[in-house]
């Protein structure tokens, strides 16, 4: 039971993130949001490895590696992340993320040959059809596609293949390693870019925001990341993987409270469709005999 509270905890917190972005985002720029944030879990998660004596020598061909891990899912996914929000809401932004798992699959199956069966596709459709009734908002075939939602997909995408990335990278060395390193090197890759397409920043900024920003950062990229990595071991990825469809729902109750985000039916029903198609798509029964030992290769997950 407490493994399970803890899932649930990481996934309300995950959830949360879209709302927590969309409030921070009034009061900094998207990039520097980033890499702010990304400097602080980098902080936290180094520190862990040095604490705990994990620290390992990275060789020239780690680095190669970790290079388009950092650039797709650090640098394109965090840019993306911010810069969408800042133009759609936050239930929408996570219903697009959530589709991020059958994406994934359909990446594994065509640079991994892993199989893609009927019940991932038909769960795939059903998701999709839940994506358009969110993005029609009940206009029937009148879609309301705009820049932000693009963008949405475009993080989706990068979150998706910084997974199969991940995948092969853990095969060398554990998870949350990988995520700890591939998080430093993307702070370090989006600071420059900050700098320069937002050289306006002042860092003028009140104390109770930098409070907001370091504690969602530390709880959400770093905390979460440790627990997360922990509690894998004990249920395996495929139970724990159900928990993340929680995020949606999070983000809906969440924006609705603090931002006054509007909840109609057609969202709710679209919400439904896209978390039950990606339940039928990933869930599955786990064998006995590895059930504790498959580690889900992490990313900073969804902000």
């Amino acid at each position: 039971m407490r493994t399970y509270l803890l899932l649930l905890f990481c996934a309300t917190l995950y959830g949360s993130n879209f709302v927590l972005g969309s409030l921070l985002l009034q009061e900094f720029p998207a990039m520097h949001l980033s890499a702010y944030r990304l400097a602080v879990s980098s902080v936290f998660l180094m520190g862990y490895l040095i604490l705990s004596k994990r620290m390992i020598r990275l060789t020239a061909r780690d680095v190669i590696y970790f290079i388009p891990i950092a650039l797709i899912g650090m640098l394109l996914h965090q840019v993306s992340f911010f810069t969408g929000l800042q133009t759609i809401d936050a239930t929408t932004a996570s219903l697009i993320l959530s589709l991020s798992p059958i994406f994934t699959a359909l990446l594994a199956r065509i640079f991994l040959r892993e199989s893609f069966p009927l019940r991932m596709a038909v769960g795939s459709l059903v998701a999709l059809i839940g994506v358009f009734f969110v993005v029609s908002q009940g206009r029937g075939l009148h879609l309301s596609l705009t820049t932000g939602m693009g963008i949405m997909f475009i993080c989706m995408l990068a979150f998706s293949g910084s997974t199969i990335l991940m995948r092969k990278l853990t095969e060398k060395m554990d998870a949350l390693r990988a995520t700890a390193y591939s998080t430093l090197l993307g702070c370090l890759l989006v600071f420059p870019v900050a700098v320069w397409y937002e050289p306006d920043e002042q860092n003028s900024h009140s104390l109770g925001w930098w409070i907001l920003l370091i504690s969602s950062a530390l709880l959400i990229q770093g905390l979460c990341a440790i627990i997360w990595n922990n509690q894998i071991r004990k249920v395996g990825a495929a139970k724990a993987s159900v928990f993340l469809n929680l995020q949606p729902f999070v983000a809906m109750v969440l924006g609705y409270l603090m931002l006054g985000n509007p909840v109609n039916f057609t969202q709710v029903g679209g919400s439904i469709l896209i978390v039950g198609g990606v339940v039928l798509s990933t869930l599955q029964k786990i064998p006995r005999y590895n059930s504790h030992n498959k580690v889900l290769p992490l990313t900073t997950k969804k902000e």
